[in-house]
């Protein structure tokens, strides 16, 4: 059947042209709010101050935001905070038996937790924009004063992040796709134009090489290539259910697969990794004259600055620290989100076994064994990818940072999983059309 999916059934599926649409229209209101900015900041000022803060991590936030951060509009901190607070609550989850109960309630529990991450966010967007304005105070129209600039950038920010979650929110229910996921994908595919524009430019103007530019299009789209392979490979566990009567009928033994995939955590590895080993250069571009006291540096300034020095991007020890963080992280965030003991219990419940593995403890050991080694494997990949363009950019800095491991492994697995919903909903979509004409098919007989 998913062989037949072509336009002219997505011309038949109007529930999903309406979904299509309502996700495209959120976007473009989303677009827009990055191009509005933060009341009583000077712009010259702050672009000046961005543009020696753009290898940090505003340069990162900046990539996710859509360029919301170099114009430091009402959306500069994203959805951030929402992801920050997700991963916490999740692992709380793991942690909490309170949390762990409301999660086997269902919907009820489901819905709670949620609610609860609205509120870690709303916390986390107020301690992140009041950093901000207190690191940009100094940037603020002189006319206005601190304590005002400070409130009004407060409230900007993270009403804005407050309003992308609940745009988030409505297209997950209302449109196609996760919404969360969409927004940062947005932002990433509005950024990524300008920076190719930019270096072809720089080609035109016999700055860069075109058979670099050549090579550099080949390498972006190999790693496109090999991200879709790592990302649709699964193992596949074999689950039987042995035949068994459920009142009056008798059920036929069943097969079935449990799919680990290869990297279970997807992107949160090398967003966090990256994140906290950008922080030092960062702190130290925001607190300015704070580090020095007098014309001297303090301790906490000479510690900033020695951690900016060794684990600058680019710089070896960011390099083998960044790696580091990242394995450590993928299988860290694969413990949180996956729990053998949990499956087997589950499987065991419902009849189901692995074969030639007994029930029960024998089963967690063999799934912990089998996604231990996929882990393996799906952190050396993340590695890999995440770590090839800043070797690159070492040698090549005119590579733009959009065109990074990170920013290609977010643009595949959004685009995968939005094109897979379409297809289920063209495939729900046919199935409807099907039972209509059975049904009418009935009742003229």
């Amino acid at each position: 059947m998913a062989r037949n999916i072509n336009f002219e059934t997505f011309s038949k599926a109007k529930e999903l042209q309406k979904r299509i649409l309502f996700t495209l229209g959120i976007l473009l209101l989303y677009r827009l709010g990055t191009f509005i900015p933060v009341p009583a900041l000077d712009p010259v000022a702050y672009r000046q101050f961005f543009e020696g803060q753009a290898s940090g991590i505003l340069g990162n936030m900046n990539m996710f935001s859509g360029g919301a951060v170099e114009r430091m509009g009402i959306f500069a901190l994203n959805v951030m905070p929402y992801i920050t607070a997700s991963i916490i609550i999740q692992m709380m989850t793991s942690a909490s038996p309170t949390l762990s109960a409301l999660k086997k309630e269902g919907e009820t529990g489901r819905q709670q937790i949620n609610q609860y991450t609205r509120y870690l966010t709303v916390g986390f967007a107020l301690i992140q924009s009041f950093g901000i304005s207190v690191g940009l105070q100094a940037l603020s129209l002189d006319s206005v004063p601190d304590w005002f600039f400070i409130l009004t950038s407060v409230v900007t920010l993270t009403g804005g992040t407050i309003f992308l979650m609940w745009l988030g929110e409505q297209v997950t229910a209302r449109g196609i796709g996760n919404g969360i996921s969409l927004i940062i994908f947005a932002g990433i595919i509005a950024e990524m134009p300008k920076a190719i524009v930019n270096l072809l430019s720089q080609a035109q103007g016999n700055s860069t090489n075109v058979v670099f530019i050549v090579v550099i299009a080949a390498l972006v789209i190999a790693l496109v290539l090999f991200m879709v392979f790592i990302e649709r490979s699964q193992r596949r566990l074999q689950i039987q259910y042995p035949k068994r009567q459920q009142g009056n009928q008798v059920m036929q033994s069943q097969t079935n697969f449990l799919p680990l995939k290869l990297n279970t955590s997807g992107v949160i590895p090398p967003i966090f990794a990256s994140a906290i080993l950008l922080m030092p250069t960062t702190a130290i571009g925001f607190s300015g004259g704070a580090a020095t006291s007098g014309g001297a540096t303090t301790a906490w300034g000479s510690v900033l600055q020695w951690l900016a020095i060794n684990l600058g991007q680019g710089s070896p020890g960011f390099i083998i620290t960044y790696g580091v963080m990242i394995a450590f992280f993928t299988f860290f965030y694969t413990s949180i989100t996956f729990n053998p003991e949990e499956t087997a219990d589950n499987l065991r419940k419902h009849g189901g076994f692995i074969p030639g593995i007994r029930p029960g403890k024998n089963t967690a050991a063999y799934i912990d064994y089998v996604l231990t080694r996929l882990t393996t494997i799906g952190a050396v990949y993340l590695v890999f990818v995440c770590l090839l363009p800043e070797i690159l950019r070492v040698y090549y800095p005119e590579i733009p940072f959009y065109i990074g491991g990170m920013s290609l492994l977010i643009v595949v697995s959004v685009t995968m999983d939005t094109v897979a919903q379409i297809q289920s909903h063209l495939i729900a979509h046919q199935y409807e059309g099907m039972i209509k004409k059975s049904r009418l098919g009935g009742r003229r007989r």
